[in-house]
This record gives structure tokens, sequence and C-alpha cells, in this order.
């Protein structure tokens, strides 16, 4: 359990490194599953992306000049594992300065992570971004019982 707890962690690591201006967004390739699922919601309808998708204009804007000094960054978070699927819920924190103007930000992310043959990768990922009107602080799990039929 530990190795598999090690090999979400650098998944998660990987992930966020990928999001740095002047950066290279390759690396997410590698981590992700061919057909992962990327969710942005922050608040609008949501924008769902394939893996292609997802990349491109991220890659423009952070090669591209808008954005300078952007880097992403995981907070607090926790992971769970459960045979061949695991699943890591955490917030995260980004700065950067986008046309000129400073900025920071903070949000959660879930991401869903599948074991293949090549080892654990990512299946899914949706993220909210902080703002106003959003709550400030994620609430607390809320414990289900298996319901039986009878």
């Amino acid at each position: 359990m530990d190795d598999d707890r090690a090999a979400i962690a650098e998944l998660v690591r990987t992930f966020f490194a990928a999001f740095t201006s002047g950066g290279s967004l390759d690396e997410l390739r590698a981590v992700l599953l061919p057909g992962a699922v990327i969710v942005r919601t922050c608040g609008g309808e949501p924008a769902v992306h394939d893996v292609d998708g997802f990349i491109a204009p991220r890659r423009e804007l952070l090669t591209g000049g808008r954005l300078t000094g952007f880097r992403e960054w995981p907070l607090d978070g926790h992971t769970e594992i459960f045979g061949d699927i695991a699943h890591h819920f955490g917030g995260y924190a980004k700065e950067g300065v986008l046309d000129g103007e400073p900025f920071t930000g903070r949000g959660m992310k879930t991401m869903q992570f599948v074991r293949t043959a090549a080892g654990w990768r990512i299946s899914a990922v949706a993220w909210d971004d902080e703002r106003p009107g959003s709550p400030a602080r994620r609430s607390t799990p809320t414990p289900t019982r298996a319901v039986s039929r009878g």
C-alpha cells in the first residue's frame, strides 16, 4: 500500500508541476490515460475536455507570453485506495501574472486513478476555484451506509 501511495503522490506532483510558465505540458501525457476526462467547473457550466482538448489551450497560455511567472502547487489533501482504483481530493494554490496583472488563487481538485499494466494513471480530474460566493473551505466528508435490498 505504501508503494501505491507513493506512486499516486508522484502523479499528483507531476500533474501540478506541468503548470508553469514556459514549462512543458508533455509530462501530462505520461500520467493521464489516453481517454482521461478533465473538467473545469469554477462557477459556470462545466467545461469537459479530453486530453488533447485540455493540453492545447493551456500550452498556448503558458508559452504565448500573456501568462508569466505562473505556477500551481498542491496543498493539503487525502488519497483513498481500493484495489486498482484510487481517489485524491485536495486543495491547490496558484499565482502568476496575466496580461500584466498579478493574481493568486486557490481551489480544490479531485483526481481519480486506475492501476494499469504500466502502473497508476490518472483517469479523471475535476476542479473548482475559490471565488466570491463559493465555500471558503471544503465540507467534512459524510459517512455513508450500505443499504440492503430485501
